[in-house]
């Protein structure tokens, strides 16, 4: 993945701070595991930014496919991409 691509980087941000998005569909979409995620967005964010976020997902079991309920099966709310 480039990450010099602007559009990337900002969509890795925006699934990164999204509660329902796991680090593993991140991976699998663009290669970055938890640790890579975890640098981008201590260099991308502002450091008050990136503390709220750290302690947004921090111990967040939707942000791990492993402590996800098994019930659910998908990656974002039904209403989230409104048209």
């Amino acid at each position: 993945m480039n990450l010099s691509d602007a559009a990337s980087v900002s969509r890795i941000i925006e699934m990164a701070w999204e509660d329902r998005t796991p680090f593993e569909a991140i991976e699998q979409l663009y290669g970055l595991n938890e640790t890579a995620v975890i640098t981008l967005m201590r260099r991308e964010l502002k450091p008050s930014s990136f503390r709220l976020w750290r302690a947004r997902v921090h111990g967040r079991k939707t942000k791990h496919l492993k402590l996800r309920n098994p019930d659910v099966s998908r990656a974002y709310c039904p209403t989230q991409y409104k048209r």
